[in-house]
């Protein structure tokens, strides 16, 4: 049994993005503990597998198909959740796309969209439950975001951009919702298996890149799902998943200036940027 079973007796979740990967993981590890959760994804067909796995596993499932982006469509959704459980214990902002490709590449259209979903979605679900967690005086956020949104390395500006306003994001609410009882974490993984790459939009060169990253990856969801509900269980706000994740931030911390050149003088040597240097 989770520590979160125990601190949350009532044992109500919404999780975002949880048709798949990470986001069904953590249903299906809840629901072993005879969780209450609203599941969503876009995908309906997906979600209702996913349902049908996580009620098999011991949960009480509702589903919510829509857009995370959507405004009214996650109000919707999480006033029926609150209406059907009398409230919430624990919100998992997972949903998220991945992307890659120069900054001039990427069309405002994407950069729209990506902000959507990996942004706004977040800062939706918040705003929608936290009102509802501070009246009860418990609750607990879990904010999934990435190192990318940490070191910020090149061709993947707008997966950058967006998972480093979830970091300022979980910053900012943990000393606002700290006088309420409310809780929150951050997680911070690297790449482990999963299907984030699958509805990139960015040119295929940059976007290659990090699907053969993710396929070469043996780490899968269940260790990061796992990680993240035993620690947030325990209060942590950074949950950094690997463990070299954690000396990543320390650089860039500790050395700035240095972690800045360093990427830099490592994407210069690139050919195919040479190449676009010489040609342009």
């Amino acid at each position: 049994m989770y520590q979160l079973t125990k601190k949350y007796p009532s044992k109500r979740a919404f999780i975002t993005g949880s048709a798949s990967g990470l986001g069904k993981t953590l249903a299906l590890q809840l629901a072993k503990d005879g969780w209450k959760i609203g599941i969503t994804d876009i995908n309906a067909t997906a979600l209702q597998s996913a349902a049908t796995e996580i009620e098999n596993a011991g949960g009480k499932v509702f589903q919510y198909v829509f857009d995370v982006s959507k405004k009214e469509a996650y109000k919707n959704a999480a006033e029926d959740f609150l209406m059907k459980n009398g409230g919430i214990d624990l919100l998992i902002n997972n949903a998220g796309v991945g992307d890659g490709g120069l900054f001039e590449e990427y069309s405002l259209e994407n950069w729209e969209w990506i902000t959507g979903i990996n942004q706004m979605s977040v800062i939706y679900g918040s705003y929608f439950f936290v009102p509802a967690m501070k009246k009860q005086k418990a609750g607990h956020i879990v904010n999934v975001a990435s190192m990318a949104g940490i070191a910020c390395m090149p061709n993947m500006s707008m997966y950058n951009v967006t998972k480093a306003a979830v970091i300022a994001h979980a910053e900012s609410l943990y000393a606002e919702l700290a006088p309420f009882g409310v809780g929150i974490s951050l997680v911070l993984p690297t790449f482990f298996k999963s299907n984030i790459m699958q509805h990139n939009r960015g040119p295929e060169h940059a976007t290659s890149i990090g699907k053969a990253k993710t396929q070469k990856i043996t780490i899968g969801p269940e260790v990061v799902a796992h990680k993240i509900l035993i620690q947030s269980g325990k209060d942590k706000f950074y949950i950094f998943h690997p463990f070299q994740a954690l000396w990543v931030n320390w650089l860039k911390r500790l050395a700035p200036t240095f972690f800045l050149n360093m990427k830099a003088n490592m994407f210069r040597k690139k050919k195919w940027v040479q190449k676009a240097v010489m040609a342009n």
